[in-house]
């Protein structure tokens, strides 16, 4: 697994991330059970000849896309990171995982109630993964909270932590890949009324490879996934 910090940025979507890093890790002979730093490391900061920073002013960049930025093994290279982050805040910092529980064990000491510009992601892909991550989440001293259900996986209430005024925004998809599992429009929809009913910003981000709506299964390209979700214009800004 290769820990890059700062693949995904200049503004891409995220993506799943478990998914998403054994594909990319594939595409290079890369063996996603070993974690290792690439030569980007430093990207955050690294500037041209001509002073300016590689990663310009005022993008949006995702952390750690291919891997999870509070995975153990990286414990020794998070620190150069936070203060890459503080360096560039010009930028504004998104960090997805589903290892919330590490969440105050591998931030830096002057985080207090959080960097203005750092949102802090958490995935649930379920209902079990939500009851489980969320409320642990909610408790945590962070300025900008959003959740995940990428790829989701079956029906999810959270009215009990969106009416909590605490999350800013909820992005949903389908999974992608070969062997990707179903994803039921009728769950993305579920999600999105609860949004709309909590006044909580929603994505509706991919459709996945399998795709149930009106009791038809829809086989959808990757290429076409993110456009087939955008069609059904039921994103709340």
């Amino acid at each position: 697994m290769i820990w890059n910090p700062w693949h995904g940025c200049h503004k891409k979507s995220a993506g799943c991330v478990n998914c998403y890093m054994f594909r990319r890790d594939a595409l290079y002979n890369k063996d996603s059970n070993v974690i290792s730093k690439t030569n980007d490391f430093n990207l955050g900061i690294r500037k041209y000849k001509n002073g300016k920073y590689y990663i310009p002013s005022g993008d949006i960049v995702y952390v750690c896309m291919t891997s999870d930025f509070f995975i153990p093994e990286a414990d020794n290279w998070r620190a150069d990171i936070w203060q890459m982050i503080k360096t560039r805040r010009d930028v504004h910092f998104y960090v997805i995982t589903k290892r919330i529980e590490r969440f105050l064990d591998c931030i830096p000491s002057d985080w207090q109630d959080g960097y203005d510009n750092v949102t802090i992601c958490t995935t649930c892909e379920n209902q079990e993964m939500a009851d489980a991550r969320l409320p642990i989440f909610l408790k945590l001293p962070i300025k900008h909270k959003e959740v995940i259900c990428e790829p989701i996986l079956s029906n999810i209430n959270l009215d009990n932590y969106l009416k909590t005024d605490l999350i800013d925004k909820v992005t949903c998809g389908g999974e992608s890949g070969d062997n990707a599992r179903l994803c039921d429009y009728n769950w993305i929809l579920n999600i999105r009324n609860s949004c709309q009913k909590y006044h909580v910003k929603f994505y509706f981000k991919q459709t996945g490879a399998n795709f149930l709506k009106d009791n038809k299964i829809y086989k959808i390209p990757r290429g076409k996934q993110l456009l087939q979700a955008n069609k059904a214009n039921i994103n709340i800004t």
